[in-house]
């Protein structure tokens, strides 16, 4: 027989998988570790569905989960970043420029301190509302806004130095 929430977290996992991969491989840089992230997320949130009391809450209980468990992997790994190779940009050169830029961007974002990237992934990679990523990082709303405007702010020092 199944628990109150096990359906509800079943049907939200299967529904959302692309985005716990995404958001996993943003911190791990390689498939196979942000996979492993992704599944352990999803271990833990099943041993631990009992502690959602409110189901309207699914989203940032379980991001606040892949969070934790994926700033607890590079933890664990000693902040080495391990990186797949990067396709090799075909086209005209406005696409390779385009690739050259997103490369840029994500290494800048990888230089900020897990507390800002976080805000910044949650920001713009997951689309969450600065509310919602106060709740999932368990910080003010206020801390939020400030890792955000710090996080924006070095994005543009550091993409300006590299031009």
């Amino acid at each position: 027989m199944s628990r109150p929430n096990e359906e509800l977290l079943l049907s939200y996992i299967k529904e959302h998988q692309e985005q716990f991969y995404r958001l996993a491989y943003s911190y791990a840089k390689n498939s196979e570790d942000a996979l492993d992230i992704v599944q352990d997320a999803v271990v833990k949130a099943i041993e631990k569905q009992h502690t959602l009391r409110d189901p309207g809450t699914i989203r940032t209980w379980f991001y606040r989960i892949l969070v934790n468990t994926s700033i607890d992997t590079l933890r664990r790994r000693g902040r080495v970043y391990y990186t797949d190779a990067l396709p090799e940009p075909e086209g005209e050169p406005s696409q390779e420029s385009r690739v050259l830029d997103e490369v840029a961007l994500y290494a800048a974002i990888d230089r900020l301190s897990p507390d800002v990237r976080t805000v910044i992934l949650l920001r713009f990679f997951e689309d969450m509302k600065i509310s919602e990523i106060a709740d999932v990082t368990r910080t003010p709303l206020s801390t939020a806004k400030n890792r955000l405007y710090r996080g924006l702010a070095a994005l543009r020092l550091d993409l300006e130095e590299g031009m």
